[in-house]
Parts: C-alpha cells; structure tokens; sequence
C-alpha cells in the first residue's frame, strides 16, 4: 500500500501526518476534508468527528507526535507533549486509544493552536 500523508492546517501553520494502513486509517481517509474546531487537553488537541469505529487496537499511552482515535469522544487526538493523566515519563490519553498516524514534522509546533481554532484536515 502507497505511504498516506494528511495535511493539518491552523492559520499559517502546515503539519504533516504520515497514516499507516489500518482500517481506521482507510476511514480517516475517505473522510477528508476534515474540518473542526479545536479542542485542548494539556499538550493533546482533540477534535470531534462523525467517525465511528470501535477500535480493537487501544492503547493506554502514546508516544509524542503520535495521531490517535479516541472512541468515547469519537475523536481525532494530536499528542505533542504531556496531558493532565501524564506521568514524568509516558504520556497519557483519558482513555485507551487508537493510534493510526505519527507527525512528520515537530509536534510542538502544535503549542501555537489556540482553542477553538478552526482546524483542516486534507489528503496530500
């Protein structure tokens, strides 16, 4: 399969996402554009969409960078740094997610994303 890449774009800034190949990730796809307003958890942004997969690959912590699905919320989560349920060395979602995507490029550049900001999410 063709390596996926997603543009997430806020005001100016342009992040690149590389997606793998799961069926989560074969969702997200045929869902873009994406567009949602953003929503912040310590250094997580999280976004509502209308998808609705009941992953069986969650996960109780994540690295940074890593793009993930949050099924209770149905949303789409960006994690650049430590979140609320953190410890000094792992970061943790609220819950269990699934991870489909990494940032390509610095995930603290998303620390310039005000809440509420309009967020755009678009195939390569």
């Amino acid at each position: 399969m063709e390596d996926r890449t997603i543009i997430i774009k806020v005001n100016q800034l342009e992040l690149k996402i590389k997606i793998d190949s799961s069926q989560l990730a074969d969702l997200v796809w045929e869902r873009l554009p994406i567009e949602a307003s953003a929503n912040l958890w310590g250094d997580e942004i999280y976004f509502e969409t209308d998808l609705d997969n009941q992953a069986n690959e969650l996960q109780q912590s994540v690295e940074l960078g890593d793009v993930a699905f949050w099924p209770p919320g149905q949303a789409i989560c960006l994690f650049y740094g430590q979140t609320p349920m953190s410890t000094p060395d792992e970061i943790r979602p609220a819950s269990p997610v699934a991870v489909f995507g990494k940032l390509l490029d610095d995930p603290k550049l998303l620390k310039m994303v005000k809440l509420g900001q309009s967020l755009y999410l678009i195939k390569e």
